[in-house]
């Protein structure tokens, strides 16, 4: 007998497969395929837990199931007590900028913080006042003062000043149990903003907190590995990092040297990973084939990067190979899309095969209507069967003298008229010609 599926997760998910979203709850319930990619990323956190680091760039076309994908990986992270920082790159959010855009990706980072404890974010504060309640108790047990704690924090943060600003890292988290202690919560909160970087000057931060040093664009990347170290001083297995929307970094950003910066910043990460120069610390990309592959604006342009993500030249459609730091998305197969089916229909009855709206006739008859309208697109971007789908159960639920023949007909798929990612909006415009060189524009049909 299938047990019933909770009321938040149920409509998380049919919520966000309706607005053509990745749920960040539920995901188990209707995940299929993919097991020998999902196998390759689990020996990557495993590589983490045991302080080591990586580094994967999940490919395919728009709708493919990128975000999805991540978002399973970062489920599964959880699971394993990671922590994860998830954002997406935007103009305003990038690895490598001189306008406050790195340290913005920073703030977004922290802000989206989330642990096994804390799944939606926001866990940088119970993080911190996990670690800090714990020496707290163990001191004052035997018999310590406060001025005892803090000296505490400094020895066992001492391994941090090994990186880039560990000295001020552990500086903000003695004021922040200076503010505990004295009910101060100004002061508590001056230490989570210079942990969030959102402090814009070195000037502020040393009003508030005493600290001459920020995160800024400078040292992004320096502050990852940084927190990556904290987390497992407390008690975690370490950090794992999803940026998603990399196309923002080769489509969309107007500057080549702009873009050339942050394969730069890419590169380094790539190779501290590969070499084994970083601990417990991974990171998760994900974008299109044309961001990975395009030889004038994507990671390809740049020939050190190029060399390091090309794939093992003796894998092909009939020979896998998930070793290499670039991971492509197998098309879902007929079979895995009418199991997709049928999982959503299960979720949407609550878990109760008692409950369900169609038959396994339906579903059949959905996939061969979106067959007929899409063709092979539909099973390298099955996103808008899913909302079509999703759509015909609610008004089948509102409706109960309505049949699904009522409804599967000859306008039953019918694709959104705008772009539904910044993905597609890329694949469906011209790219806009910026060098001075006069390349030619690329044209997306």
């Amino acid at each position: 007998m299938s047990e019933p599926i909770k009321r938040r997760e149920r409509d998380a998910v049919l919520q966000s497969l309706q607005a053509g979203l990745v749920p960040k709850l539920g995901l188990h319930l209707i995940q299929v395929g993919r097991k020998q990619e999902v196998a390759a990323l689990l020996s990557d956190l495993e590589r983490i837990e045991h302080g080591g680091a990586a580094f994967r760039i999940v490919v395919g076309r728009f709708g493919a199931g990128k975000s999805f994908f991540v978002n399973l990986v970062r489920t599964l992270a959880l699971q394993r007590r990671l922590v994860v920082a998830q954002a997406d790159f935007t103009m305003e959010r990038r690895i490598q900028a001189t306008q406050g855009q790195a340290r913005a990706l920073w703030s977004e980072l922290m802000r989206n913080l989330a642990t096994k404890g804390k799944p939606d974010g926001g866990a940088l504060r119970n993080l911190c006042e996990g670690w800090i309640s714990q020496i707290h108790h163990e001191v004052t047990q035997a018999g310590g003062t406060p001025e005892d704690v803090k000296k505490r924090i400094f020895a066992d943060l001492r391994s941090l000043q090994d990186h880039v600003g560990g000295f001020e890292f552990a500086e903000v988290l003695s004021r922040y149990y200076e503010g505990h202690v004295t009910h101060n919560d100004e002061l508590q909160s001056a230490a989570l903003r210079w942990l969030r970087g959102e402090f814009s000057t070195k000037t502020e931060a040393r009003e508030a907190l005493g600290v001459r040093r920020i995160i800024d664009d400078e040292n992004f990347y320096d502050g990852l590995k940084l927190m990556s170290a904290f987390c497992r001083l407390t008690g975690h297995a370490g950090l794992l990092v999803g940026l998603d929307e990399m196309v923002v970094l080769s489509h969309r950003l107007p500057n080549s040297r702009a873009r050339q910066s942050n394969y730069e910043a890419i590169l380094t990460i790539l190779n501290d990973c590969l070499q084994g120069s970083v601990s417990g610390l991974g990171f998760l990309l994900a974008g299109t084939d044309e961001c990975v592959e395009d030889k004038r604006r994507g990671l390809f342009s740049y020939e050190a990067l190029r060399t390091r993500l090309s794939e093992n030249r003796f894998a092909d459609e009939n020979v896998v190979d998930f070793s290499g730091p670039v991971v492509r998305l197998a098309n879902l197969t007929p079979e895995d899309l009418f199991v997709l089916l049928r999982n959503i229909r299960h979720v949407h009855a609550g878990g109760d095969p008692k409950k369900y709206l169609v038959p396994d006739d339906a579903l059949v008859a959905v996939l061969q209507k979106a067959n007929e309208a899409l063709g092979a697109e539909f099973y390298k971007t099955p996103r808008d069967v899913v909302r079509s789908f999703v759509g015909l159960l609610s008004v089948l639920d509102q409706n109960p003298n309505k049949t699904w023949q009522d409804f599967v007909g000859g306008n039953f798929l019918q694709k959104p008229a705008g772009p539904a990612s910044v993905e597609e909006e890329v694949a469906r415009s011209v790219v806009p010609e910026d060098e001075p060189d006069g390349d030619l524009t690329t044209l997306k049909l």
